[in-house]
C-alpha cells in the first residue's frame, strides 16, 4: 500500500504538472489523489482542506505577506535608484563596471527587501538599456541581473528562510537570518569574479572612476534605506521584537520613506497594495498545498523511508550532502521553492542532523541550491522575470547563464564544505 501511495503521489503530481496545472493545484490534487487510496473521497476532500487549513495557522508566517508588501514599496518609492548609485559608486573602474553594480545593487535590495523578484525587476528594468548603451550584450546583462537577484532569498530578512523554519519545526529566524549573510555575501563575490572574467574575455568596457566626495554623496543618500537593515535585523537579533513584527515595522519604515523620496504618490498605493496581495495569495496557496503534501507524504511514512534508504547507503556525511544537494538541484528544476522546501526540509533534515550537521547550516544550503532552480527552466520563476525585462528570450540567455550557474554551484560546495561560513555569525551574535 505505502509503494502505491509513493507511485500515485509521484505520478498525479508529475502528470498534472506537464498537463500544464499549477504549481500549487498540482500539489493539492496529487495529495488528495494519494489520500485516496487509504480514505474514502469526501473524508479525503475534507482531510486536506483542514490541513491547507491548519498549515497556515502560524503567527510566523504574517511576516510574509509585510515583507512582501514592504518589498513592493520599496520597488516602487525610490530606494532601488539610489542603491543602484551606491553600488556604481563602490565599483569604480572594476571591469565591466555596471555587472558589478547589478550583482551589489541586487546584494542591497535583496537585504533590504528579501524579494528576488523586486531585485530582478527593478534592477533589469534600470540598469539593462544603460548596459546595452555602453556596450554590454543584452544576454550577459540579463544572466547578470537574473543570477545576482537570487542573493535577496539568501541574505535576511527572506521569506523562505521563514518557510525554512516553519518546516524545520523551529529553527530560530533570528539565527537564520544572522547565517545568511556572509554565503549571500559569498555567492555575489563569485558572482563578480565570473562577470570579471566574461568581461576580460569579451573586452568589454571597465566602469567610470568615483571621487570619494561622490561616494560619500551616493552613501549619505543611501543611508536612510540600509537604515532599515539595522532596524529590522538589529531589532530581530536584539529581542526588541519578532521576525513578524520586525514586519510590520518594515513595511511602516518603507512607506514613510517613499512618501519623502516623493516617488510614491498616495494614488499609487491601491496598485501597490494589490499587486501585493496578488503575490501573497499565490505564496499562501503554494505554502497551504505543500504542507498538505507533507502531512500525506508523513502519515505514508514516506520521509522515514527515505531517510532509512540514505542512512543506509552510506554514515558518511559528505556523501549524504552531495547526494542530498544533488537530489535538491533536479527537484528545483521543476518546483518552485517554497513547495521544495516545505516537502522535503523534513524529509532530509532528519537525515542530516542524525550526522551531526547543524540545521542552520542545512537550511542556507537547502535555499542557496533550490535558488539556482530559480534561473533554470522550465520553471525559474527569477529567469523568466529577467528575460521579460530584458525583452529577450530563454534560448539566448542560456549560453551566457552557464558560467554563473557554475560559480553558483561552486559556492553552494564551499558553503557545504566549510559550514563555518554559516555558522561563525550566529556564534557570535549568540543566536
Amino acid at each position: 500500500m505505502e509503494v502505491l501511495s509513493v507511485l500515485i503521489l509521484v505520478i498525479s503530481f508529475l502528470f498534472f504538472l506537464g498537463i500544464g496545472v499549477p504549481v500549487a493545484w498540482s500539489l493539492g490534487l496529487s495529495s488528495m489523489l494519494t489520500l485516496m487510496v487509504t480514505v474514502q473521497t469526501l473524508p479525503a476532500i475534507t482531510t486536506i482542506a483542514q490541513r491547507m487549513g491548519t498549515g497556515l495557522d502560524s503567527f510566523s508566517l504574517l511576516a510574509i505577506p509585510f515583507f512582501i508588501l514592504a518589498g513592493e514599496l520599496m520597488n516602487r518609492g525610490g530606494i532601488a535608484n539610489r542603491l543602484i548609485e551606491f553600488a556604481k559608486a563602490l565599483t569604480g573602474r572594476l571591469p565591466g563596471g555596471l555587472l558589478h553594480v547589478n550583482v551589489i545593487a541586487a546584494m542591497l535590495m535583496g537585504a533590504i527587501a528579501g524579494s528576488a523578484v523586486a531585485a530582478a525587476s527593478s534592477m533589469g528594468g534600470i540598469l539593462g538599456k544603460r548596459m546595452e548603451k555602453e556596450g554590454y550584450p543584452k544576454e550577459l546583462g540579463a544572466a547578470v541581473n537574473i543570477t545576482s537577484s537570487t542573493t535577496g532569498l539568501i541574505i535576511p530578512p527572506s521569506n523562505v528562510l521563514i518557510v525554512y523554519s516553519l518546516a524545520s519545526g523551529g529553527v530560530s529566524v533570528a539565527a537564520l537570518f544572522v547565517a545568511g549573510y556572509l554565503p549571500g555575501f559569498l555567492v555575489g563575490l563569485m558572482l563578480m569574479i565570473t562577470a570579471a572574467i566574461m568581461v576580460k574575455i569579451k573586452k568589454l568596457p571597465a566602469g567610470e572612476g568615483s571621487s570619494i566626495g561622490h561616494m560619500l554623496k551616493t552613501f549619505w543618500r543611501a543611508i536612510p534605506s540600509l537604515f532599515l537593515l539595522i532596524v529590522v535585523i538589529g531589532g530581530i537579533i536584539g529581542g526588541v521584537f519578532t521576525a513578524t513584527e520586525a514586519s510590520a515595522i518594515a513595511v511602516i519604515y518603507s512607506l514613510g520613506l517613499s512618501m519623502i523620496y516623493r516617488e510614491l504618490k498616495v494614488k499609487d498605493l491601491p496598485s501597490v497594495l494589490l499587486k501585493s496581495a496578488e503575490t501573497t495569495a499565490v505564496v499562501m496557496l503554494l505554502i497551504a498545498t505543500s504542507m498538505a503534501m507533507s502531512w500525506v507524504m508523513s502519515s505514508e511514512e514516506i520521509p522515514q523511508n527515505i531517510s532509512n534508504a540514505l542512512l543506509g547507503l552510506s554514515d558518511n556525511i559528505f556523501v549524504i550532502l552531495i547526494m542530498i544537494n544533488m537530489l535538491l538541484l533536479f527537484v528545483g528544476i521543476f518546483m518552485d521553492m517554497t513547495p521544495a522546501v516545505l516537502i522535503f526540509t523534513p524529509i532530509f533534515l532528519p537525515v542530516v542532523t542524525a550526522l551531526g550537521v547543524d540545521p542552520v547550516h542545512f537550511g542556507i544550503m537547502m535555499v542557496l541550491n533550490l535558488c539556482i532552480g530559480l534561473c533554470t527552466p522550465p520553471v525559474g520563476s527569477i529567469l523568466f522575470i529577467g528575460v521579460g525585462v530584458a525583452n529577450t528570450t530563454i534560448q539566448k540567455i542560456l549560453k551566457p547563464m552557464l558560467p554563473f550557474y557554475a560559480a553558483m554551484v561552486l559556492a553552494l560546495i564551499l558553503i557545504m564544505l566549510f559550514p563555518e561560513i554559516t555558522l561563525w555569525l550566529p556564534r557570535v551574535f549568540g543566536v
